[in-house]
């Protein structure tokens, strides 16, 4: 059983790879492709709207196959989107090939999760879960630093290269190791597509959008801006993405016990947390050792907010985990593709490298604003966020069987219990 979790894993390590390391390359890419950073910086927000699309799409599209099945189709065409970046002689093909990989992100991790719940014991659903998100975790944490110092080290395609190949082992694994999984009942997406009827689902939704757009807003311009304004070497940079990495798996655990003590209380918090962060980051940035204690700051208030984003969601769209789970891992990627352009936008027209930290900074707010309008319309009906109603660290993207009480489940984003570029 530890074998299929691994499985999943590794491909979940893949995914979270091929989304974020690109913020690591953004110089380098600019410079090899003839392009400016802020072009180049579209190449995540192209991903993340691939994702956006693909989450619901390819779900949908793969309701009546049987689960590992899909699992591994999905896996096939990651390798073949990165294989195309890896080739890309071009911008326009290496958008391509992110499109490519970002369709197979939502429906992986949302499919993953169910999988990954089936092959425990019940009691046991939300640990197993949360193995599989260790690969996302370790993403961020080893992965991207990784693919930033082998991309800096011997030109940003390599670094597709070795996510091609970690596809490859991740799609043997899952051939040889994880049993073969049942289709979705029938008519169970049609059941799923009524939770969309309910507006305190879509103020759920749009909270996601604008807080992890927040997030992405500077993160995306996170190499330039350490570069450029903190004085750092290109070679720092990996580690710099170490930190950041360490302070959101931080985050990530303090995050999902504050949910679970008080969800909505704590969603108000880290949400006002993040815009008080950003702020100081946009004077931190300026001076090196002050850059990279705000930057751990930011890396644990950033994905602080990923539990109770998630838990929310879930506990509105009770009744819906597979295609609710789908539509908050899109609404946390069309966040990252909000911030990622606006911040381009906004470096474009000169206003200089801490502007996307401004911009991330008011769409906090907003975060903030929507979770605010949404817990009065809780309280004007005599309904409460309840206790541990979120998922664990990095199990966000979730959309594993309901076992407890109405939104029980979770990144980047499942939806067990659990905590979702």
């Amino acid at each position: 059983m530890r074998a299929s979790l691994l499985a999943l894993a590794i491909g979940a390590f893949g995914i979270g790879t091929t989304e974020f390391v690109i913020v690591g390359l953004l110089p380098e890419v600019a410079d090899d492709l003839s392009v400016s950073i802020p072009s180049a910086g579209m190449l995540v927000t192209g991903y993340a709207l691939g994702v956006v699309v693909g989450a619901p799409l390819m779900t949908a599209a793969g309701a009546r196959l049987p689960r590992k099945t899909m699992l591994v189709l999905l896996m096939a065409v990651f390798i073949a989107g990165n294989l195309l970046c890896a080739l890309a002689g071009d911008y326009t093909a290496l958008m391509g090939g992110r499109l490519i990989a970002a369709l197979t992100h939502g429906a992986f991790f949302g499919i993953g999760s169910v999988v990954a719940a089936d092959l425990v014991a019940p009691d046991r659903r939300a640990s197993a879960i949360a193995l599989m998100f260790t690969g996302l975790t370790l993403a961020n944490v080893l992965g991207v630093p990784l693919g930033t110092f082998l991309g800096q080290e011997f030109g940003w395609r390599s670094t597709f290269w070795a996510v091609t190949g970690i596809g490859i082992v991740g799609l043997l694994g899952l051939i040889a190791l994880v049993p073969a999984q049942p289709a979705p009942e029938r008519g169970a997406l049609r059941g799923e597509l009524a939770v969309f009827r309910r507006p305190q689902v879509w103020l759920a939704l749009t909270t996601t959008v604008l807080g992890f757009g927040g997030v992405f807003a500077s993160f995306t311009y996170l190499a330039p801006m350490m570069t450029e304004l903190a004085g750092f070497s290109d070679g720092a940079v990996a580690w710099l993405l170490v930190l950041f990495g360490v302070g959101l798996c931080v985050g990530n655990v303090l995050g999902g016990r504050a949910a679970d003590r008080a969800l909505m209380p704590s969603l108000y918090l880290i949400l006002g947390g993040l815009c008080l962060v950003l702020v100081v980051f946009t004077f931190t940035s300026h001076a090196a050792v002050p850059a990279a204690i705000t930057l751990a700051a930011f890396g644990a208030i950033g994905f602080a907010t990923v539990p109770p984003l998630q838990a929310r969601v879930m506990q509105q769209a009770a009744g819906a985990p597979a295609l609710a789970s789908a539509a908050n891992i899109a609404a946390f990627n069309l966040g990252n593709a909000l911030g990622a352009w606006l911040g381009g936008l906004a470096v474009a027209h000169g206003l200089g490298w801490t502007s996307p930290t401004w911009i991330g900074a008011g769409l906090a707010a907003a975060g903030l604003g929507t979770a605010a309008l949404s817990g009065r319309l809780d309280r004007r009906h005599g309904r409460h966020a309840s206790v541990g109603t979120h998922p664990r660290p990095h199990a966000e993207l979730s959309t594993a069987p309901r076992t407890h009480a109405p939104g029980a489940g979770h990144g980047t984003h499942p939806i067990v219990e659990q905590k979702s570029r």
